[in-house]
Formats: structure tokens, sequence, C-alpha cells
């Protein structure tokens, strides 16, 4: 029985077999003519070796995510090993060009800079372009300078800076003023106590004798009394927080970077955390 399953224009083997069947040949005698061309179908044992190499790691026949279609492990790892190379040979000329370029711009910027470049310049001693009559009093003045406002700068440095002024035009007076007023500000310039309020910075160091003490008001503040020196008096207030080492009246004392407080326009100064007291006639000093 013939079974006949069309799609299309397909048909079933049978339908095939029948067909040619009517199309016998016959030799010139009325004998069917035989094809006697041997059939080659795979035998048993052939059809098993066939799923065992298909199934075999080496011989992959069928394509997914971790393999080649029809391509043996070898091929494939001879494929990757290509690719590779070629994906470094791509990077290694891609950055052979980036060097390329940035060379060619390294050697642009140094010649613009070496043809634009002016010439140093060489700082003189503003000193060297005074008068004798200048020099003198410049050095007179630095003195002075150095002698009131200690810890600040240098009399080298302070006679520098007031020769720079007189350079420039100014009197000596008006030079004298400015470059007093700026060796007070300097950090670690001990400034005199009358000064402190005109002083253009938040934190000073001042010394002086404590002269007086009173009980706190408060159970935050660790002492307060007034500190005094030749110029004058303030008030200063140690912060309980602060850790500080207790201050006693007819002690001579610095106070280093001390805090500026303003109360009813009157200036006074705040030992906290970050100041230091310090005993100059002991050669001690206590964080």
């Amino acid at each position: 029985m013939s079974s006949k399953n069309v799609f299309g224009n397909e048909v079933s083997v049978d339908e095939q077999a029948f067909e040619k069947h009517d199309d016998v040949e016959v030799d010139e005698d009325g004998f069917e003519v035989v094809d006697e061309t041997p059939e080659f179908r795979a035998t048993v044992d052939m059809e098993v070796q066939a799923k065992v190499d298909s199934n075999h790691p080496d011989a992959r026949v069928e394509e997914g995510p971790d393999h080649m279609f029809g391509k043996t492990l070898e091929q494939e790892e001879r494929i990757e090993a290509r690719e590779a190379e070629l994906e470094h040979i791509s990077a290694q000329a891609e950055l052979s060009q980036q060097e390329g370029r940035a060379k060619r711009t390294r050697e642009v910027v140094v010649e613009q800079c070496g043809r634009d470049e002016p010439e140093p310049v060489e700082r003189t001693d503003p000193r060297e372009k005074l008068t004798q009559e200048e020099l003198a009093a410049v050095n007179e003045q630095a003195m002075r300078i150095s002698d009131e406002v200690q810890g600040g700068w240098s009399r080298a440095v302070a006679a520098k800076q007031l020769a720079e002024k007189v350079q420039r035009g100014q009197d000596v007076t008006k030079a004298v003023l400015e470059t007093l007023e700026e060796q007070k500000a300097v950090p670690g310039a001990i400034v005199p106590i009358a000064d402190v309020p005109d002083v253009p910075v938040g934190e000073v160091t001042v010394q002086g004798e404590i002269t007086e003490l009173w009980t706190p008001s408060d159970n935050s503040i660790q002492q307060v009394g007034l500190i005094e020196d030749e110029s004058g008096r303030t008030k200063f207030t140690v912060w309980e927080k602060s850790g500080k080492t207790v201050v006693r009246e007819g002690q001579t004392v610095r106070f280093r970077a001390v805090k500026k407080n303003w109360y009813q326009g009157r200036c006074s100064l705040a030992i906290t955390g970050w100041s230091r007291i310090e005993f100059p006639e002991r050669g001690r000093w206590w964080e």
C-alpha cells in the first residue's frame, strides 16, 4: 500500500517508484533492462560510527554559543587564534598612530614654546637701586620694625620690603607704616596687644603678663582674665574643651594662634584647641 503525502509539488517515495515503473526500458529482444549499478548504502556499523563521530567534541556539526557550525575543536582554535592575532595587529596599528600624533604634537609645542619663550628675568635686590641716603634710612627703619614686632620677618626681609616701596616712589615714612602693618599680620609675629584690634587677620599671637583672673560665669569656660604688655591689655578666655594648661597671675605667657572675638565694640582673645600657650621664661610650652 502506497501513501500519498502531497505538499505543493512534492510526492512520496512510493509514488516516485510507481512513476519509474511506468518508464521501464526494454532491450531489442523485448526484455526489461535491469540497472546493474550497485546501490551504496551504509552498513549498521557505519551508521553507529557516524553517530559516535557526530557526538565527539572534535567533530561538532551543530552551531551553538560555544562552537562553530561544522568545525572541529582544532579548527575552531585555529580560527579564534587568527582572529585574536588580527585584533592585536589592529590595536598595535591604532596605538602607533596615536603615539605618532602625540609625538608630532609635542614637537610642535616645543618648537612654539622655544620660539616664543621670553628671556628669563633676573630678580635684583631693590636695595641696590637706592641712593646711599635712602639705603641708610631703610636699614634703620627695618631694624626698628623687627624689634617692635618679633617673630615675623627677619631684618633683611623687612629691609627688602621697605626698599621695594621706596623704589616705587613712596616716601620712607609711609613705607615704614605699611611694612609695619604687614609685619604684624605675618603668622607667628607677636603683635602688641594695643594693635590687636587693627590687625587684618582673625588669629594673632600676643605675649604679656597675666595681671588678673576671676571666676568664670559658665562651666564651658576654664579660665578668664586679663593679659597685659607695654602697649595695653585685653581680656582672654580659655575654653574648657581646649584642654590647655592653667595660667596664674604674675606669669609671663605667650598665646599663639588665639582667636579674636568682638563684643559690644571691644576686642578680646579666645584660646581654643588650635591655640598654644607658651611660657617664655621657662623655655617650655604646652599644647
